[in-house]
């Protein structure tokens, strides 16, 4: 039997806000503020995966940055 997700087809977009963080959204939904598309649709499970593949460091984008101009210890 399958589940209710596996049965989804739902279009989503990736979306990314100015922290360089990710989430999926209804394709057909206004994106929250601060959030934009970029580019990428499809069911969840593709959404999810691109997500996972290019999403490889978590941190906020602001602590990266502070990090990177902080002198190593």
């Amino acid at each position: 039997m399958a589940s209710e997700q596996d049965a989804d087809a739902t279009i989503y977009s990736v979306v990314v806000n100015d922290e360089e963080q990710y989430s999926i959204w209804r394709k057909d939904d206004q994106v929250p503020r601060g959030w934009r598309k970029i580019g990428k649709d499809g069911v969840r499970e593709e959404c999810l995966k691109y997500i996972d593949e290019i999403w490889t460091d978590m941190r906020p984008l602001s602590l990266r940055r502070t990090m990177a101009s902080s002198p190593s210890q």
